[in-house]
C-alpha cells in the first residue's frame, strides 16, 4: 500500500509501509548507509505526518518482513493477542500517541499495551514521539523481573558490574569487582564478558563469579556474557550459570549471522531452568535469560531486509520477550559511528530503545556508550544517563573508570552510577540495597565514606582462593 503526505504543494509517496517507517525515522548513519532513512528534512516530516495517519490495523495486514522468509515476523505475529488489541484497532498512530499523552498523570497506565501491540507499531508511535515525551511515557511504565533478586521496582535503579579483563585474569576480575561494590554497582548482574570464548575460560569466569557471590552472600546474580552454546557446554561440564545471555536480533538472518536460532534460544532457556532446579539456592523467580541487542547489528551482518534500524531494534525485542528474560539491554552506541554517529543519534537511539523495551514489557536497560572512533564524549554519556534515570531505566553499565579495557568501548563508571543514584534519589534492587546497607556502603540513595582497606579486611576471610 502507497502513502503520501503533501507540504506546500510538494508531494511525497512512499511506497510500502516499510518505506514510510523508515523515512519517518530521526537520522540515524546507519539508515542513511542503508538507503532508507529521508533524504531530507522536509521528507521526514512529511513521512511523521502520513505516518500518523495509519491505522494501527495496518501493521497486521501489511508485515514488513515477508512472514514465509522470515521467523522473527511469524514469531511476532504468533504472540500478538487479538483481545488486547481490540480496545486499540480503530486507532492510528498520531491517536495512540494522544491517548497515551492524555493518561501520563494516571497510575501504571499502559500495561494492556504491551500485549496489544506488535513492534513495528510500537516503532511507529516512537517515531512521531519527541525524546521528552519518549522520557515521560517510558517513566510510568514498570516492568519487574526475578531470577536471585528484583529488578525494574519503582524508584531503583540497577547497575550491571562488568568488570571485564582483557586475559581474562581471575584476579583483575575479582579487584574490579570488589571495587564496583564499594559503589553500590552489581545488582542487575556482575557479568563478564570473556576474552577467550572457550568451554575452559568460560567455566573458570563463572565459577569464580558465584564463589565471591556466595561467599560475600550477595543478592544477585553472575553472567558470562559467552556464546550461548559455549556457556551451555560450560553449564553441562558443571560451571553454575545464573542468567544465559545471547546477543539478538530483529530478522532471522540477524540471528543466524550470531549463530543462534529461535528453537535453540527456547530450548537454552529450558536447559537453565532445569539447571537452576538443581542447584542449592534461594530463586526469587524464574526468568533466567539476558539478551543484548543495539541498532545497526541487521544492517552490519547484511540482514536488515530493507528495514529501518529503529523497528528492527522493536522487533529484536518481540524476540526478548518470547522468552521471558530477567534483563534486556540495548548497547546503544557499541556498533559505531557507521550506524549512530554522533552524540545526537546515540541520545536519540538510546531513548527510542528504552522507550520501545519499556512499552512491549521488558525489563529494560542501556548501555549508555561509544566508540573511540564516534563524534561523542563523556559528556554526551553524561547527557543520555540523567535522561534515560528520568525515565525510569531498569539498569546502566557501571565499568571500572567508564573505559573497558577488553572490549575497548566507553560507556559509565562506576562513580557515575553512584552519582545517579544520588542525584535522582534512586535505590539499588531491594535485596541489594539491604545488602549495601548492612556492609555500611550507602544509606538510602547516598554512598559513605567507607574505608575501602576496612572493606578489603572483613572481605578477606571470604576471598581466599579467589585470586590467582
Amino acid at each position: 500500500m502507497a502513502f503520501s503526505q503533501t507540504i506546500r504543494a510538494e508531494t511525497f509517496t512512499f511506497a510500502s509501509l516499510r518505506e514510510l517507517l523508515g523515512r519517518a525515522g530521526e537520522p540515524k548513519s546507519g539508515d542513511l548507509l542503508a538507503g532508507v532513512g529521508a533524504r531530507s528534512e522536509r521528507e521526514r516530516i512529511a513521512a511523521k505526518m502520513a505516518l500518523a495517519d495509519v491505522p494501527l490495523q495496518q501493521f497486521l495486514q501489511e508485515p514488513i518482513v515477508d512472514p514465509d522468509q522470515d521467523d522473527v515476523t511469524r514469531l511476532i505475529f504468533d504472540n500478538h493477542d487479538p483481545k488486547a488489541f481490540q480496545n486499540f484497532k480503530s486507532m492510528t498512530v498520531g491517536a495512540l500517541r494522544e491517548w497515551m499523552l492524555a493518561r501520563l498523570y494516571l497510575e501504571n497506565p499502559f500495561q494492556q499495551l504491551s500485549g496489544a501491540l506488535i513492534p513495528e507499531m510500537a516503532s511507529a508511535l516512537a517515531k512521531v514521539l519527541s525524546n521528552k515525551e519518549l522520557v515521560a511515557l517510558a517513566a510510568k511504565i514498570h516492568n519487574r523481573a526475578f531470577c536471585r533478586n528484583t529488578t525494574g521496582e519503582p524508584g531503583t535503579l540497577g547497575v550491571r558490574l562488568q568488570p571485564n579483563h582483557p586475559t581474562d585474569g581471575l584476579g583483575g576480575i575479582l579487584a574490579s569487582t570488589l571495587d564496583g561494590l564499594l559503589y553500590g554497582a552489581g545488582d542487575a548482574v556482575i557479568g563478564v564478558n570473556p576474552a577467550v570464548d572457550s568451554v575452559e575460560s568460560v567455566s573458570r569466569i563463572l565459577n569464580s563469579v558465584d564463589r565471591i557471590i556466595t561467599q560475600l552472600r550477595l543478592p544477585t546474580q553472575g553472567c558470562c556474557l559467552a556464546h550461548v552454546t559455549t556457556q551451555l557446554q560450560a553449564m553441562k561440564a558443571g560451571a553454575p550459570v545464573d542468567l544465559l545471555f545471547q546477543s539478538i536480533g530483529g530478522t532471522q538472518k540477524t540471528n543466524q549471522s550470531f549463530g543462534v536460532s529461535l528453537s535453540l534460544l527456547k530450548e537454552a532457556r529450558e536447559q537453565t531452568l532445569e539447571h537452576h532446579s538443581s542447584r542449592d539456592v534461594d530463586w526469587v523467580g524464574k526468568q533466567v535469560m539476558y539478551f543484548e541487542t543495539g541498532q545497526g547489528s541487521s544492517l552490519s551482518a547484511n540482514a536488515h531486509e530493507g528495514v529501518d534500524q529503529g523497528t528492527l531494534e522493536a522487533r529484536a525485542y518481540g524476540v526478548a520477550k518470547s522468552l521471558d528474560p530477567f534483563l534486556v539491554n540495548s548497547v546503544v552506541g557499541f556498533i559505531g559511528p557507521e550506524y549512530l554517529y554522533d552524540e545526537r543519534q546515540i541520545i536519540r537511539a538510546g531513548l527510542e530503545d528504552h522507550f520501545l523495551g519499556k512499552l512491549l514489557g521488558l525489563p529494560m536497560g542501556v548501555d549508555i556508550c561509544f566508540t573511540n572512533h564516534a563524534e561523542a564524549d563523556h559528556n554526551s554519556l553524561d547527557n543520555l544517563l540523567i535522561l534515560l534515570g528520568q525515565a525510569g531505566v531498569n539498569y546502566i553499565m557501571g565499568v571500572p573508570q567508564g573505559d573497558d579495557v577488553m572490549l575497548n568501548y566507553q560507556t559509565t563508571s562506576y562513580q557515575d552510577a553512584a552519582l545517579a543514584r544520588s542525584m535522582m534519589g534512586l535505590h539499588a534492587a531491594p535485596e541489594f540495597q539491604v545488602w549495601l546497607e548492612e556492609q555500611g556502603i550507602c544509606q538510602g540513595a547516598k554512598l559513605l565514606p567507607v574505608d575501602p582497606s576496612q572493606f578489603l579486611r572483613r572481605a578477606q576471610p571470604l576471598l581466599e582462593g579467589l585470586h590467582e
